[in-house]
């Protein structure tokens, strides 16, 4: 049995039977988070949006929507779901649950976006703004408008490049798990720099991801002026 209490939500619900449901994935029954999450899709656009136009009051709109897509998408909700500890409180049917459906990118993104629509319906946009913003206020803290949008493997090959040095490479070093719920380790190596990292993924495009996040992070730390 998932725990709802254990999320770590910025909103108390006056009718907590809305967590329930946002928490409920279409395979364990009925009422579950689809409705939910239509109306958490638009309310988190609608709040990322706004928190955008207001820390950039010069960004232009072309940027401001690259901005937001990458702040509202899959990906993104399913960093931010899992740091607040949805996975473990969704409700799932077994067979979802065999195949490792709790940190699945698709079923985190799909009840992140449910749990912010619940807090609206609960306590109207005020309080699904707070929510969101507390959810995403690291994100946007460290929000650069000249990285975001662009994923890690596009940011560390423009640092590279505009450095004269030659793009990463990749390679699959490894594969975990069964055929339906396979897990990809990746190397990413820069020879010029001495640098490799490792990464890991439910594909081998996320385990590249990971990858240049990670040596990203590496580079950062050799080079102060590295920016992403």
């Amino acid at each position: 049995m998932s725990d709802a209490s254990r999320i770590a939500i910025d909103h108390a619900f006056a009718d907590p039977s809305l967590l329930r449901q946002a928490l409920t994935h279409r395979s364990h029954g009925v009422p579950h988070n689809e409705r939910l999450e239509f109306v958490g899709d638009a309310v988190l656009n609608c709040v990322v949006a706004l928190s955008l136009y207001e820390r950039f009051p010069t960004l232009p709109e072309g940027e401001l929507s690259r901005a937001r897509a990458h702040l509202v998408n899959r990906e993104t909700l399913a960093q931010v779901a899992r740091r607040l500890g949805l996975g473990n409180a969704i409700e799932l049917g077994e067979g979802e649950l065999r195949s490792g459906g709790s940190d699945r990118t698709s079923i985190l993104a799909d009840a992140m976006e449910a749990v912010f629509g619940a807090v609206f319906l609960d306590a109207g946009f005020d309080a699904a703004r707070g929510a969101i913003d507390a959810a995403y206020a690291d994100l946007l803290r460290e929000a650069d408008p000249a990285t975001l949008g662009k994923d890690p493997k596009t940011r560390l090959q423009e640092w590279l490049q505009s450095r004269r040095l030659a793009v990463p490479e990749y390679a699959i070093i490894g594969t975990t798990g069964e055929a339906h719920a396979q897990r990809f380790a990746v190397e990413c190596r820069m020879a010029e720099l001495s640098i490799v990292v490792q990464g890991s993924g439910t594909s081998r495009r996320a385990a590249e991801q990971d990858a240049a996040l990670k040596a990203l992070e590496a580079v950062k730390q050799a080079d102060p002026r590295a920016r992403g």
